[in-house]
């Protein structure tokens, strides 16, 4: 039936459809329930209703690193205190599971953020954990360029990164790896002790970095990759996190593995959605994923993910492609 309406301007649906302001621009129905998995975060810090925002934001499963001892007051960290973020994250993942509509599983690794003395230690308890079925990755773990408080050298961070990635080919287990952020995604310098907005970080207590110049995350990546290849874990099953432009080229072209782009705190990484709508563009959907990296210490909205979803289709990426990106493929790293 024709209808006219009593408005100033037209609203009928010819008038939309001319691309003045209406239906070109809907996002499909089909996105708001589009589930999506969280493939690196650190929900176990959060609150119980930041994980349940989780829930109601769509999520179908996670992955909770357990591996942020690096905010200890004290350094060099213990084995001791690694193995208490494992087995408090351990000791809370099944209420978690339980209270919240979503499949929470954990990471458990040594991370590189600042020094672990005996590290050995922690690393020979790591294979028993790997065992349990609550455990789903490896991580996060990764070379760094600089450290909390004081610097862990390149060598030895190379041992640690090594030694987890041949646990986690051991075990047929993903890795999580960390990768740092080049000079010029965030200029850190631009505030006062402890002044970062956002962020509870004191940049005082950062250690001189072991990598230097304007390439450090690709420079990262690529030992990680090497020692990944030494260590007998296929390249599908590395997941390089904190993606962003400066390492698609290299990691889509030259590897097998996965990048994972942040979206909780873009402003850090130097990522948007365009970013991502422009590497599924060149390269394709397979091996993309992305992650919150949700925890307590950034001020992150666990809503994001979602967000990133309709702002993906809005950059051009179908229904079809976002899923494959954010629930297929993470699904199947995971299986």
């Amino acid at each position: 039936m024709d209808r006219s309406y009593p408005t100033r301007r037209p609203i009928d649906p010819e008038f939309r459809e001319a691309g003045d302001g209406g239906d070109s621009d809907a996002l499909p129905p089909e996105l708001a329930t589009l589930p999506w998995v969280d493939i690196h975060n650190h929900a176990q810090t959060l609150s119980w209703t930041d994980r349940e925002r989780f829930a109601l934001a769509g999520c179908h499963a996670m992955v909770m690193v357990a591996a942020g001892y690096y905010w200890t007051p004290y350094k060099p960290v213990a084995p001791e205190d690694v193995r208490y973020l494992w087995d408090d994250a351990l000791n809370r993942v099944g209420a978690i599971g339980r209270s919240h509509a979503f499949d929470p599983k954990l990471a458990v690794g040594v991370h590189t953020g600042t020094p672990v003395a005996d590290v050995d230690e922690a690393l020979e308890a790591m294979p028993a954990y790997c065992e349990l079925d609550e455990v789903a990755a490896v991580g996060e773990t990764g070379i760094t360029a600089g450290q909390h408080v004081e610097q862990w050298s390149l060598d030895d961070q190379r041992h640690v990164v090594g030694r987890q990635l041949e646990i986690a080919a051991e075990h047929d287990l993903p890795a999580i790896l960390h990768t740092p952020s080049n000079p010029g995604d965030f200029d850190i310098t631009a505030y006062e002790r402890g002044q970062i907005p956002r962020y509870e970080l004191d940049t005082s207590l950062g250690s001189d970095p072991v990598l230097d110049g304007e390439t450090v995350k690709r420079d990262a990546v690529e030992i990680d990759v090497e020692l990944a290849n030494e260590a007998g874990l296929p390249e599908e099953q590395v997941v390089l996190s904190h993606a962003n432009a400066s390492v698609v080229p290299y990691v889509m072209e030259e590897t097998d593995c996965n990048l994972s782009f942040t979206v909780s705190y873009p402003w850090l990484h130097d990522v948007s959605p365009a970013d991502v709508a422009a590497a599924v563009s060149e390269y394709g959907p397979d091996r993309i994923l992305l992650e919150t990296d949700a925890a307590g210490v950034l001020d992150g909205d666990v809503f994001d993910l979602k967000r990133w979803l309709f702002a993906l289709y809005r950059h051009g990426l179908d229904p079809e492609t976002i899923r494959r990106v954010t629930y297929e493929n993470p699904m199947a790293l995971l299986s």
